[in-house]
């Protein structure tokens, strides 16, 4: 049949053009997907007229559902993305969905595709129904044999189909968005990984395992991840009319008592969950699907983190979070982390909006009121995630002008995050300077949780001709780089340039605030000499490591699969 052939390439055409990104053997495999489908449907429905209708509309929702995902998280739909549905529905009505003119012209074209359809006038009504059951049963059956030969990596190599999970972009855009999927469906579940025993993982960790020493007094630990806070200076020179962000950049500068560098994260746009994940576990999305969501898809028990551990050294544990519990399943997640206290937005009693979101500034004023409210010389763990600077940021709003603009860009979303980030500045100023004064001893980390999406990044992209499109391998790894910092109202060594990856910086938050590592911690503080940064993105191998990476990744096998209650 045509048609099916037709539904591939315009499901394609949302972004690109299938015939040119799409490789050959790809492309066929996609039309035999379609074909097999329609056959299926026209079984079923005893028509050939709607059972290729329902493939075209099936096909146009889907395509138009991932070029918004594409859009704003800039990643594509995933066969896991099921599992984040109602978290993407509390946020979608902060997101622009006015199509652009290409949209527009492919939702017309599979219109007048539609309608040419109406006239095919096979009938199948002459087939008896007991027929057609079965008839479309072995189609189904034949269909998912062929989508196991498609998820065969000797059948993959054999006919260039993409099959690296980290480029998921690219994956889509070579392979097609039909078959991606396909070649994905098999990483809904984690295999172990190749050689591993849960009695070597347990070894490994009892060899790195010593007495804790708890010191006499516990130094009160407040983390702040910031939603979207990245500094875009990082992706090439651009001329402000106003520092967007002059207190951190003063914090650079080697102040004393603070820790700074650049972490390399895993996920670019969206995914907040998966920052999270990583620093609170320190485990990594490297070992993990591209695109998939630990929180909900594989954290159904107690597993070890940051979190847990303390609350064992008599730290009261605090997760906050300015919205919705049900996002990422953080009501769920929390409690298995170790968190005996959770709040979310209901608990945010007098909050300031900025845009639609709770500022900052609540954010800080809440933190401070939960220290002030804790039992004297108890010690504090607070994990405070923020929203203020969630996208989209094409929008205009009363309560918010934008007053930072960028030379030789007129980009109002530009301006918009911009500006949004200087008042994340002033509030981190502010949370500093109480502390600073305070008499108990408070170790502050502070870190964005990704960039902000390509609408963002592209007008500085563009000023140093380059586009998000087209980014070589060293710029890409520029765009999954945000800044951090650690500070302390006490004595602590200062250091500037510590680049690392989320997955380390529990480690380095315990080892600032003088206290002893877990087994976990241990292994990951030695294996750190060997790969200094390991995310999904990229794995830096240092020139005198002798590290295994299997190693770490049997570990974070056994750590979030093996011993969970």
């Amino acid at each position: 049949m045509f048609f099916p052939a037709v539904h591939f390439y315009l499901l394609e055409a949302y972004t690109h053009d299938g015939f040119t990104t799409v490789r050959p053997w790809p492309q066929f495999f996609n039309i035999l997907l379609f074909e097999m489908t329609a056959v299926i449907l026209a079984l079923l429905f005893r028509s050939v007229k709607w059972a290729l209708r329902a493939e075209g509309i099936a096909a146009m929702v889907i395509g138009l559902v991932n070029y918004y995902v594409y859009t704003f998280r800039s990643l594509p739909l995933v066969p896991w993305d099921i599992f984040s549905i109602r978290t993407a529905a509390s946020v979608a009505d902060n997101y622009n969905f006015i199509p652009e003119m290409r949209v527009v012209a492919v939702v017309l074209a599979f219109a007048a595709v539609l309608f040419l359809e109406g006239f095919c006038k096979a009938d199948l009504k002459k087939l008896k129904r007991r027929f057609c059951i079965p008839a479309a049963l072995a189609v189904l059956a034949g269909l998912t044999a062929f989508a196991g030969v498609l998820q065969q990596e000797d059948f993959q190599n054999r006919h260039r189909m993409y099959n690296k999970l980290f480029t998921p972009v690219y994956m889509w855009q070579t392979n097609g968005f039909v078959l991606t999927m396909v070649m994905e469906l098999p990483f809904m579940a984690i295999d172990k990984p190749s050689g591993y025993e849960r009695e070597e993982a347990e070894n490994i960790l009892k060899e790195e395992k010593t007495e804790t020493d708890v010191p006499d007094t516990l130094p009160n630990i407040i983390v702040v991840m910031d939603e979207a806070f990245a500094d875009l200076g990082v992706l090439g020179e651009f001329t402000a009319s106003e520092d967007y962000m002059p207190y951190f950049h003063s914090m650079f500068q080697g102040k004393k008592n603070t820790v700074t560098g650049y972490l390399n994260v895993s996920v670019c746009g969206g995914n907040t969950a998966n920052t999270e994940f990583e620093f609170l576990t320190g485990n990594t999305m490297a070992f993990l699907p591209q695109g998939s969501i630990p929180y909900q898809q594989y954290i159904h028990g107690s597993i070890p983190a940051l979190p847990s551990y303390l609350q064992q050294l008599g730290y009261e544990t605090y997760a906050m979070h300015p919205y919705y519990a049900s996002g990422w399943d953080r009501d769920t997640v929390y409690p298995y982390l170790g968190f005996a206290h959770t709040e979310f937005i209901e608990d945010y009693r007098s909050r300031e909006y900025i845009r639609q979101f709770v500022s900052d500034k609540s954010c800080v004023d809440k933190i401070i009121d939960t220290y002030e409210k804790k039992e004297t010389g108890k010690p504090l763990f607070l994990f405070h995630v923020t929203m203020q600077n969630h996208g989209s940021y094409a929008d205009t709003y009363e309560n918010f002008m934008p007053h930072i603009t960028v030379e030789g860009a007129s980009s109002y979303s530009l301006s918009a995050y911009l500006s949004l980030i200087s008042k994340t500045d002033e509030a981190l100023k502010d949370l500093i300077s109480y502390f600073s004064k305070e008499d108990e001893p408070v170790v502050i980390v502070f870190f964005g949780d990704h960039q902000p999406n390509d609408v963002v990044a592209e007008p500085i992209l563009q000023l140093n001709q380059k586009s998000y499109r087209t980014l070589s391998e060293e710029d890409t790894y520029l765009r999954y780089e945000v800044p951090y910092l650690i500070w302390a109202n006490y004595d602590i060594k200062s250091e500037n340039n510590a680049d690392t990856s989320v997955n380390y910086l529990g480690v380095k938050v315990l080892e600032t605030a003088g206290l002893e590592l877990p087994a976990y911690q241990k292994f990951l503080k030695e294996f750190s000499k060997s790969y200094p940064i390991v995310s999904a993105v990229r794995v830096e191998k240092s020139a005198e490591g002798s590290a295994d990476l299997e190693e770490y990744k049997k570990l974070q096998y056994y750590q979030l699969f093996d011993i969970q209650d």
